[in-house]
């Protein structure tokens, strides 16, 4: 079965795959997640990237050519969030292990990193159930170590990662494989 159908018959190629998938569904201290709560963050912050390059790899590798960009995150470094940590790092993880398999083959995989971003209010809560005053407060506490890792001490803006994704989607990165951009202020996760 092919997964990567609908791209293909409309476009009849595909040259650049983005994934974008991020936000923790919750923030809190390590030892105060369920078994099922740590699953949900890997599910939702992993998994779906790690599908998405499998879909798109045939296509890119008949094609000879190709380019992966994956948002990690710099929260692989920061509190309240240790399941997505891990989820973005390995999404580091697999950006570089796949630059390395396929750059022979004409695939570009590369990442950005983004720190804390403006953005609008989500459509779909990051949390459906909810979060008390105690989890409000663990938020906080991430949002305050946010800000203060980064050398510029704010968030960034939708454009100022949007402008990185799009220079390693495009030509001008065309001998850049294999890394992960910071794009947080100068915190380097």
């Amino acid at each position: 079965m092919r997964t990567d159908g609908v791209a293909v018959e409309t476009f009849g190629r595909i040259d650049i795959l983005i994934n974008n998938v991020g936000g923790a569904i919750r923030m809190r201290p390590y030892a105060a997640f369920t078994p099922k709560q740590i699953d949900a963050e890997i599910r939702r912050s992993l998994m779906p990237t790690l599908y998405c390059c499998h879909a798109v790899l045939p296509t890119m590798l008949k094609q000879g050519v190709g380019t992966i960009v994956n948002l990690s995150s710099n929260a692989t470094r920061g509190i309240r969030r240790v399941p997505y940590s891990a989820a973005k790092g390995g999404i580091n993880g697999l950006t570089q292990a796949l630059a390395m398999e396929y750059a022979q083959d004409g695939i570009r995989v590369v990442a950005t990193a983004p720190g804390g971003t403006q953005a609008p209010s989500r459509r779909v809560p990051r949390n459906p159930d909810g979060d008390n005053q105690q989890e409000q407060a663990w938020m906080a506490e991430a949002v305050g170590q946010v800000t203060s890792s980064a050398f510029m001490k704010r968030y960034g803006t939708l454009d100022e990662q949007i402008a990185p994704i799009l220079f390693l989607a495009s030509d001008e990165a065309s001998y850049i494989t294999g890394s992960i951009l910071p794009v947080a202020g100068g915190d380097l996760g």
